[in-house]
């Protein structure tokens, strides 16, 4: 059992509010909390991209999904249990996103990509290594695909 939680840092970004796509070219800053020290980052201006885990602060407990819906709502798509997409009305709200590393100043680190809004809470972050992604051809539905199509955009 978890006990206890606490942000490790917070973004700073320029979109205010959550939206579905374009959020292809967006740059933002994950400022750290003042608990950890500009060593926190240390090294991860070697890697190409880090993780990054948050909290769907925004999202009101009453909106969180347990079981199946249609993504974004869209009756053209299968119903699929909450576990099966992305959406951020999720258990426990928690997000995460690879993103490209674009700069590290003290306790700053600088990404692209992040599909997080300005103010939202970051949970922990993790460089990204060969290693840990897929060893094998990933699979998914034609309607993810048709979801995502927009998604990484540039507006």
């Amino acid at each position: 059992m978890i006990e206890h939680i606490e942000a490790i840092g917070h973004v700073e970004a320029s979109r205010l509010h959550a939206e579905d796509d374009y959020w292809g070219g967006q740059e933002s800053c994950i400022v750290l909390t003042e608990s950890y020290t500009a060593e926190a980052l240390q090294g991860l201006e070697d890697f190409s991209h880090v993780e990054v885990l948050f909290l769907f602060d925004k999202v009101e407990p009453a909106k969180v999904v347990n079981g199946a819906r249609h993504p974004r709502n869209n009756k053209d798509w299968p119903a699929v249990g909450i576990f099966a997409q992305r959406g951020k009305n999720r258990p426990n709200r928690i997000g995460s996103t690879i993103c490209r590393v674009l700069n590290v100043e003290k306790t700053k680190l600088y990404v692209a990509e992040l599909d997080a809004i300005h103010g939202t809470p970051v949970l922990d972050m993790k460089p990204v290594m060969t290693e840990f992604l897929p060893r094998e051809d990933v699979r998914q539905p034609a309607w993810s695909h048709e979801l995502m199509r927009e998604y990484w955009m540039v507006k």
